[in-house]
């Protein structure tokens, strides 16, 4: 089992019981979410922002415009980090002492660069675009030299990591068992609901068979 190293940085302090560093279960949290939190300093200000990404082997990729401040702030600090969580149940317990959420939440931290090879950037973007649906780059008109000339991809290789799963019921006072108030689990689940074609589609185009299978594989 490959793990990464624990440090100061990515070791996880409050709740340890619940922490995991081991390589393939943090793939797979990263792989199973589309948004992740982009940490970053902007004069002298903590800010938080929310893009889409994707991962390919060690390395975590996100885009956005030449004059994106967050990704042109990034790459003056040389290193990032970044958070994905998954909210899977609401945790209500007898006391709201005990309430909680069951979730899976991984943060990465690692360095980066600019990718400037043009072959390599339409490699990222087709695979950003298939985090969201897969084999949909094909079906697409292919990219304009303006498009990818005015679009800035940053490189992210994760040098450590770590994270937090929650996935068990109410944890309440043994004196608080016996109380008549109700306690238990709201699972959550993100699904998928019917395609909505565009209006502006001509009345012989259909829905492509790529996004009705992720419609059927992701619908409640």
């Amino acid at each position: 089992m490959k793990t990464y190293k624990t440090t100061d940085v990515n070791k996880v302090k409050r709740g340890p019981n619940r922490a995991t560093y081991d390589v393939a279960t943090i793939n797979t949290i990263i792989d199973a979410g589309f948004i992740a939190h982009v940490s970053y300093i902007y004069e002298g200000k903590a800010i938080s922002i929310p893009m889409a990404y994707t991962r390919i082997e060690d390395k975590i990729y996100i885009h956005g415009s030449l004059k994106n401040r967050m990704l042109t702030a990034l790459l003056e600090a040389k290193e990032a980090s970044m958070t994905i969580m998954h909210l899977d149940g609401l945790v209500l317990a007898r006391s709201g002492f005990h309430h909680s959420v069951n979730y899976r939440s991984a943060t990465l931290f690692g360095t980066v660069r600019k990718i400037e090879d043009a072959q390599e950037k339409d490699k990222i973007l087709e695979a950003i675009v298939h985090q969201m649906i897969p084999e949909r780059w094909d079906s697409l008109r292919p990219m304009s030299d303006k498009e990818r000339n005015a679009t800035l991809v940053v490189e992210m290789t994760i040098e450590t990591a770590s994270a937090k799963i929650r996935d068990v019921g109410v944890a309440d006072e043994k004196a608080d068992e016996s109380l008549p108030i109700w306690a238990g689990i709201v699972p959550i689940k993100q699904i998928a609901l019917p395609p909505i074609s565009d209006t502006k589609l001509a009345d012989d185009i259909s829905v492509p068979e790529h996004v009705l299978e992720y419609y059927e594989h992701n619908k409640a």
